[in-house]
């Protein structure tokens, strides 16, 4: 196993156990989801993000999330995504990478 996809598999591991913290709708991306996704990486670095929207239009959606918050799409199940937008200097009380929820 690559050191790629063993760090994939203990990022998805750790975000199994969190709840979405944004919800995007029929309304699509707007500007304040977006400022909500990034103070949500801002704090948290690891997030999950529920996409309720058709089936076909969710990775257009998942797609314009990461690029728009310089984000990577760590796994995609369903409407429920997962990014991680790592920060310089993690709050260790915020970081879910740190926390260890």
């Amino acid at each position: 196993m690559s050191k790629s996809s063993f760090d994939n598999k203990q990022l998805r591991a750790i975000g199994h156990k969190l709840k979405p913290v944004v919800t995007v709708a029929g309304n699509g991306v707007s500007e304040s989801v977006l400022e909500e996704i990034n103070r949500a990486l801002n704090d948290h670095e690891l997030i999950k993000v529920k996409i309720n929207v058709e089936r076909e239009s969710r990775q257009l959606l998942s797609d314009n999330i990461c690029q728009s918050t310089s984000a990577e799409l760590i796994q995609s199940v369903g409407g429920i995504v997962l990014i991680l937008r790592r920060t310089e200097k993690p709050n260790p009380r915020l970081s879910n990478l740190i926390r260890r929820v």
